[in-house]
């Protein structure tokens, strides 16, 4: 009797066994299920009404420290003298002129449907870029635009923005003694150094001379790592990393990450050999630690153009690049340009 049951025990088994069988699906048949696709996360602007018409837009309200905002103020009318201020500084906007191919193009394609002007046609927009500086205390702080509409008449704008603290990570790296604690003549050198950087980076040129999307300044690197980090060097706090980390081997070259003049290219204390690049209207990428500089101040060089090789100089523990942002003497995330959406 016993095995009887168990006989049908392990036949009642097999039968659910096959049933599931059944409906699992054949590798050998072809899958009717789409896979699902990654969503796209678009950047969700906050609106800010101003009179005559005009909205002032930002990327975020809310924006980390060490971080990139980008803003937009659109008028149905022409307007002129924008300009606006954010950490008790100047910021320039830019109008984005379209070129003759495109509106050509545009227009033609406007005419061969017989449609009128779209919205954003009629729209005089005026762009900037926000630099959240790394170490700017967290809490909330007023944005302001100014401008003048076609009739003469001042228009005004104000658009909270809240930094919230970043949450950077500490290492404890052993560098060289003298990076720690430097002698005298080392010491007036890094100082002599940190105000040539400083003079540069107050200087605004008027002129957006980038021209398209930003690109990370070496082929194949994706991302980089280390800004924002508090670093204990030799058992000794120091400043943050202002820059971004890009492991490669010396010899490797390292290009321009969009189109901009030379402003500086030689051998510092800090970051060893290094080249800074004005793209206009306050925007800087700095490039440390070369082996070898291959380009020289005042040349205007192109986006993607070789302007030294990966290299070890300075204070670092190992061959890297050294990628510093700075937008309107605020010290950024440099991949926070790659993902900007101005041009």
């Amino acid at each position: 009797m016993m095995h009887l049951l168990r006989s049908k025990k392990i036949t009642h088994s097999l039968a659910i066994l096959g049933i599931v069988i059944l409906f699992l699906p054949s590798a050998s048949l072809p899958q009717t299920r789409k896979r699902p696709q990654p969503k796209t996360v678009a950047t969700t602007w906050s609106k800010t009404d101003c009179s005559h018409g005009v909205e002032l837009r930002l990327s975020a309200a809310n924006a980390l420290q060490g971080s990139l905002l980008q803003a937009e103020l659109r008028s149905p009318t022409a307007l002129a003298d924008v300009s606006g201020t954010w950490d008790e500084k100047a910021l320039p906007f830019w109008r984005q002129t379209p070129t003759a191919a495109k509106t050509t193009t545009k227009a033609n394609a406007t005419v061969a449907r017989g449609a009128s002007k779209s919205k954003s046609d009629l729209e005089d927009i005026h762009y900037a870029l926000l630099g959240i500086d790394l170490e700017k205390p967290a809490g909330t702080y007023d944005f302001t635009v100014s401008a003048k509409s076609e009739d003469g008449g001042t228009i005004s704008c104000k658009a909270a923005i809240t930094v919230r603290a970043g949450k950077f990570a500490t290492e404890r790296l052993k560098v060289a003694p003298n990076f720690v604690e430097p002698n005298p003549e080392q010491l007036a050198k890094a100082q002599e150094d940190g105000k040539k950087l400083r003079e540069l980076y107050a200087t605004i040129t008027p002129e957006k001379l980038w021209q398209g999307k930003f690109r990370i300044p070496i082929d194949g690197a994706t991302t980089g790592k280390n800004f924002g980090r508090r670093r204990v060097l030799n058992g000794k706090p120091s400043s943050p990393h202002t820059g971004v980390d890009i492991p490669a081997l010396t010899g490797i070259p390292v290009h321009a990450s969009q189109r901009g003049r030379v402003v500086l290219a030689e051998e510092l204390y800090f970051s060893g050999n290094t080249v800074l690049i004005d793209h206009g209207f306050g925007v800087y990428t700095l490039y440390g630690h070369f082996s070898e500089i291959d380009v020289k101040p005042g040349d205007l060089v192109e986006a993607g153009a070789v302007i030294g090789k990966v290299g070890a100089t300075g204070r670092v523990t190992g061959p890297h690049l050294h990628w510093g942002l700075t937008v309107d003497r605020a010290r950024v995330n440099a991949l926070s340009l790659i993902s900007a959406t101005i041009r």
